[in-house]
């Protein structure tokens, strides 16, 4: 017994040592940032400054709701008006499995395109991304570039219109995919992936159902709050990060009772923008790590999974981020920073429940089963050991009673799967973001030229 709390206790100090010489590196490295457009009509404005730049043929990397409900129409527009030629490649699902984006570079290839725009949720920018660096490097595979700086080439210059307020990657420096036949995630990180321009135009996500727009908020939440109290936290990221958790308190139930509030969509896609920026230099920790695990294991939406994770994580990173939590409190406007940090460090774990509650987050995964558990553990515990600066270690044990206590009723009573119900809301996110893992239709292939 004291064998293992010496060797835990080893391990913990030579993974902070660890971390924190690499947090001095990501400080220090020059991360581009996008060029910004704010405001209803931002997608057309963008439309015009891209038709400006010369490029002879744009790939823009979407889905086929986006497609369909019209919402690339005054990027388009814009861009013909401007004598820009583009194809649209609008087959993009939750998750992008490896075989979809394969497609999508084939797609890229095939129509001579020199520059991409990712209209969509962070699938769409995150396949995009992914396209965009193995088309540069043709002499490697997507699992070849997984990984940090694997690609040699610049990737192809990539412009952004996220329609959803979550996944902040118009800003970030990664691409995330799935790799089905693992059932896993991958990840593609390079500076060089930042999108050049963004558009964050609140007209684009009016439409949004509630249950999405709850779990890509509070997907903003968890990327601003993670940043904020790990241990790679500065100056820069902890305004950003404050910035978007006082934004989101303000304004996601608005967004999510009232999705045509055009004032509350756009201060929600400013916040998951300044999340982004925050967390592509402080990284995020242990809700994402277990997200990860949750996206590759059973294709729950990451958002979603964040979203039951992040109370659960944060009970027990508490004792060693008091400070931190009461500073976000005060953000947030749930309390005076006269009060004491324990009590304000209460308020907010308080707050993020009642939000998740007010929001309609199931408190369970109502895919987990038990036998996944330790596994599921091995692979967190794995990623975020390996590469994010938590504020508090956890063994593998720990972890794993954390991850059980998200099974459904029915599973953690011993009662047969079957029996248990998914939440109303678990339902309406996963019903908007299908199991990518086995679609093998053909993508949508539409090649458009200026009138």
């Amino acid at each position: 017994m004291i064998s293992e709390l010496l060797s835990e206790s080893f391990r913990t100090t030579a993974l902070g040592a660890a971390m924190k010489g690499a947090g001095l590196a990501v400080r220090f490295l020059p991360i581009p940032q996008p060029t910004i457009l704010v405001g209803p009509g931002a997608s057309g404005r963008l439309g015009q400054t891209i038709a400006g730049f010369g490029h002879g043929r744009i790939l823009i990397v979407t889905d086929s709701i986006v497609s369909r409900l019209g919402l690339l129409g005054d990027l388009t527009r814009a861009l013909s008006e401007g004598g820009t030629e583009y194809v649209v490649f609008d087959a993009i699902t939750p998750d992008a499995p490896i075989p979809l984006i394969e497609q999508g570079i084939d797609f890229y290839l095939e129509h001579d395109c020199d520059a991409i725009v990712a209209v969509g949720g962070g699938s769409s920018m995150d396949a995009s991304k992914a396209i965009a660096a193995a088309v540069s490097n043709p002499g490697k595979s997507l699992r070849e570039l997984a990984g940090y700086f694997k690609g040699l080439q610049t990737p192809v210059k990539i412009y952004a219109v996220p329609t959803t307020a979550g996944t902040g990657s118009e800003v970030t420096v990664a691409a995330v995919i799935a790799d089905p036949e693992r059932q896993a995630k991958l990840v593609i990180v390079d500076t060089r992936l930042v999108p050049k321009m963004a558009a964050l135009d609140p007209c684009l996500m009016t439409g949004l159902p509630p249950a999405v727009t709850a779990a890509t908020g509070i997907d903003a939440l968890t990327h601003a709050i993670e940043a904020f109290v790990g241990k790679w936290a500065n100056p820069y990221t902890d305004d950003m990060a404050l910035s978007a958790v006082g934004l989101i308190f303000e304004n996601l139930r608005v967004a999510y009772s009232e999705g045509t509030n055009l004032a509350a969509r756009e201060k929600m896609a400013l916040a998951a923008t300044y999340a982004g920026l925050a967390f592509t230099r402080a990284n995020v920790g242990y809700v994402h790590a277990i997200a990860h695990q949750f996206g590759g294991k059973y294709h729950t939406p990451h958002g979603l999974a964040n979203a039951i994770m992040l109370p659960l994580v944060l009970k027990y990173s508490f004792p060693a981020i008091i400070d931190r939590l009461a500073l976000l409190a005060v953000r947030a406007k749930l309390g005076t920073a006269d009060e004491p940090e324990e009590v304000l460090a209460e308020k907010f774990l308080d707050a993020v429940k009642e939000l998740n509650r007010d929001l309609g987050i199931p408190a369970f995964l109502a895919t987990l089963k038990e036998p996944d558990i330790p596994a599921l553990a091995a692979a967190a515990c794995h990623e975020a050991h390996t590469g994010y600066p938590v504020p508090r270690y956890m063994t593998q044990g720990v972890c794993e009673d954390i991850i059980r206590q998200v099974l459904p009723p029915a599973a953690s009573s011993d009662k047969p799967a079957a029996a248990s119900k998914k939440p109303a809301a678990q339902k309406k996110a996963a019903a908007a973001t299908k199991n990518p893992a086995t679609a093998t239709k053909a993508p949508a292939r539409r090649a458009r030229k200026p009138a």
